[in-house]
């Protein structure tokens, strides 16, 4: 189980655990993915919490369902999600990382640095 945040609804949290469990090629394109109930029993929520995950995910095209048989990885599953990761840094995580390079005097070729050292150690990618 996940220790949720307070600032972001419990739904898209679970998402973004499906979507690094795409992204990490956890689950493959076409692999079934855990059911609403089993998601929620893992995660200790209500299945309609699990609900709301599974069609937030549905309508971005990154899982389907198919009746009877339960949710898959959709066909250009990986390409949607990494899509969608990369918009949320993008929009999201970089700024904050900018005003925060920029209250502490961090520059680029200080980021430059620490992204070599975090390269040579190697690390997952």
């Amino acid at each position: 189980m996940i220790e949720f945040k307070e600032n972001q609804a419990i739904y898209l949290q679970i998402a973004d655990q499906f979507v690094e469990n795409i992204l990490q090629r956890k689950w493959t394109v076409g692999e079934k993915i855990p059911s609403i109930r089993d998601t929620a029993v893992e995660f200790e929520v209500n299945p309609n919490t699990t609900m709301r995950t599974f069609n937030y995910l549905q309508d971005k095209g990154i899982i389907f369902n198919k009746r009877g048989l339960g949710y898959f990885v959709s066909d250009d599953g990986y390409e949607k999600t990494r899509a969608l990761k990369k918009e949320q840094f993008l929009e999201e995580d970089l700024p904050a990382l900018f005003r925060n390079m920029e209250m502490l005097g961090i520059t680029f070729s200080d980021l430059q640095t620490y992204y070599s050292k975090y390269n040579q150690n190697g690390h997952d990618k």
